[in-house]
């Protein structure tokens, strides 16, 4: 795109035709009429900000709008026609973000006029661990029992509970310096994470996987976690 003035209406619309969805200015007409928000999770606190982040960078990135809330799409400051559709697709950008807040974030929120600067100030105040959140979480996992479930049911709602877990207490960083860390010390890490997810969905199983839980445990462990996909 050239940097050349404002020009009149009809070159104005030919240019934002031009835009294609390769193009973080471009809007697809679904883009502004629909009504439903953008991901079905809405922000509460630092509990669930990691889910929520991760689903919206998402769909963000989906819609190619993902440099309207990390500042690499930059408002043109020599073209009039860039520049307010910049400001239109901010705004849409802005709604997305408010549309999955609580009602007491969004109230908070919506007098910010730039989609970077909401989602900044979000991250900032609920991208943090916190001890409270952690044990909650650590005590879902330890007591959650198959039950009622379906076997691939308590494995995927364990499996879920763990990702949450991992996202917030993460592993020590390892000092080897590879790009592709496998040293031992690395390794025995990550082997003994599994070995303790293995334990835990093994622990939660009906009584009616008893037989199935004995034979596992004669065997080597970790070989039956590759098997379980674990």
């Amino acid at each position: 795109m050239g940097d050349t003035g404002g020009g009149d209406a009809s070159s104005s619309v030919t240019l934002i035709n031009k835009l294609d969805f390769g193009d973080p200015l471009y809007l697809h007409p679904s883009d502004t009429t629909s009504g439903t928000p953008i991901i079905s999770i809405k922000l509460k606190s630092i509990e669930n900000y990691k889910i929520w982040s991760r689903s919206m960078l998402l769909a963000l990135g989906t819609k190619n709008k993902i440099g309207f809330i990390n500042g690499t799409c930059i408002k043109s400051t020599t073209h009039d026609v860039l520049a307010a559709q910049w400001e239109r697709c901010n705004t849409i950008v802005l709604s997305w973000i408010l549309g999955t807040l609580t009602k007491e974030l969004y109230s908070g929120q919506i007098f910010n006029s730039l989609a970077l600067n909401v989602w900044n100030d979000l991250k900032e105040t609920y991208n943090k661990k916190d001890g409270s959140v952690i044990l909650n979480l650590h005590h879902k996992i330890n007591s959650l029992k198959q039950n009622d479930s379906s076997l691939s049911e308590y494995y995927h709602n364990l499996n879920s509970l763990w990702k949450q877990y991992d996202l917030m207490v993460s592993s020590p960083p390892c000092t080897c310096g590879a790009d592709a860390c496998t040293c031992a010390a690395s390794v025995s890490v990550e082997n003994n994470n599994k070995m303790m997810k293995l334990m835990q969905f093994l622990m939660g199983l009906n009584d009616a996987y008893m037989p199935i839980r004995s034979n596992i445990l004669l065997r080597d462990p970790l070989q039956m976690l590759k098997l379980l996909m674990l």
